[in-house]
């Protein structure tokens, strides 16, 4: 089963690699969407892809690159991207 997720993550997630790493954890599993810094200080992804694999990326930002220091994850069903994607994940500012 294929979906859509938006999903917010708080914490010390700016200035450490935190949406490099994320594209290449979402290029391994295959998910299109993307990644971008808020200006609170988070960092807001929307990704569509298998159940499974966006369960295990979800689970991948709890953690994110080991400089990163999670607070929260809140991911969220949604029913299309709030933006045009070119069919890849992709890193926006």
């Amino acid at each position: 089963m294929y979906q859509y997720k938006k999903i917010l993550v708080t914490g010390k997630v700016q200035g450490v690699f935190f949406r490099v790493s994320a594209k290449e954890q979402a290029d391994k599993l295959n998910l299109i969407g993307f990644i971008t810094n808020q200006t609170d200080g988070s960092v807001y992804i929307e990704t569509y892809g298998d159940t499974k694999d966006i369960n295990q990326f979800i689970s991948w930002c709890g953690q994110g690159p080991s400089v990163a220091k999670v607070s929260e994850v809140q991911a969220e069903s949604i029913s299309k991207f709030s933006r045009p994607v070119n069919g890849s994940f992709s890193i926006t500012a």
